[in-house]
Formats: structure tokens, sequence, C-alpha cells
């Protein structure tokens, strides 16, 4: 499996959009290079509100361009880095990736594919209405959440628009994904 980076963003403060950059850095155990996110323990407000010791799982967030398109059926207009990702992707079917997948990112980066992203009612306030489009339940019921997946640097590097993203799935038995 593999696919491209279309976009790269990140933000030093904490806001829910991240400007485009022309390359991020990323740093092994960390994230991105001046993301408000990075670190070793969490970042997110309500997760250091309940534990600021947890492990952040969250260093890089990846989104798939296709659900641009997706939304915009839906009259939802979003671009890359609207929605807080750091890396927008094409061609690589993110959300079927197993746990611990791991993602070779343009010539040095690798990461490892933690869960789901768990959007949160700031996307309402970006776009009124958008969290149900982006969260929603199968025909079983089950949640489907569909705002990308998280991910923790495994190896750092550069990482720019129009790099290649390959696949190496962990060993058997795959786990599905669930929410980080």
């Amino acid at each position: 499996m593999s696919g491209m980076v279309t976009a790269v963003s990140s933000n030093s403060e904490y806001s829910f959009t991240k400007p485009n950059r022309a390359s991020i850095m990323l740093l092994a155990g960390l994230g991105v290079e001046g993301d408000v996110q990075a670190g070793v323990t969490v970042k997110h407000r309500s997760r250091v509100a309940q534990d600021p010791s947890q492990p952040n799982l969250r260093q890089v967030h990846l989104i798939h361009e296709e659900l641009f398109t997706e939304v915009g059926e839906d009259g939802f207009n979003m671009a890359p880095g609207e929605p807080g990702e750091n890396i927008t992707t094409s061609g690589i079917d993110l959300l079927g990736l197993p746990g611990g997948a791991l993602l070779r990112i343009g010539d040095e980066a690798i990461v490892e594919v933690t869960g789901l992203r768990n959007p949160c009612l700031q996307i309402d306030n970006f776009q009124d209405g958008l969290l149900k489009k982006v969260v929603g339940r199968d025909e079983a019921g089950n949640i489907v959440r569909k705002a990308g997946i998280m991910s923790v640097v495994q190896v750092g590097g550069v990482v720019r628009p129009g790099d290649t993203i390959t696949m190496e799935p962990p060993d058997e038995p795959h786990r599905p994904l669930g929410r980080v």
C-alpha cells in the first residue's frame, strides 16, 4: 500500500487549524518540530487535564485528502491543515491501516500508527455540523471515525509535499485501529 503527501502543516500555538508549510521536520519520539502537540507526554488540553503523564500517542496527525472531497459533497469546504492535521495524504487508505503499521514518508521519516483521531466539538466550531460527517455509525451501530489517524515518530526526517508514503504492516495478528 502506498500513497503521497499532498501538504504538511504545523502550528506552534494552540489553534484548531495549522498553516501549511514547505516542509516539516519529524523528531523521533517527539513529533513535529515546533508544533504545539510535540512531546513525549500528551499535549492535547483535555488529555493533559485527565493525566499529564500519559504517553503522547498523538505526535503526528495524518488525514486523507479524499475526506475533503467526501464532505465537500455535503457542502463542507475543507483544505489541507484546516482540520488540524500535520500531514495530508492521498492514495493511501489511512483508516484501513492496522495498529502498529509503519509509514515510511519521504527519504527518512518513519511513523508508527497508534490509532484513530477522535474529533471533538471544536470541529463544529470550525464548520457547524461537520462533526456528524466525520463521526457516525455503520449499519451495525458501531462508531465510525473518519477524521484521520494519529502516530508517533520512530525515525525523524524532513517531510514535504510530493513525498511518497509506503506502509509496512505489523506482525500478525493485525489489530484494528481504535481511538487515541
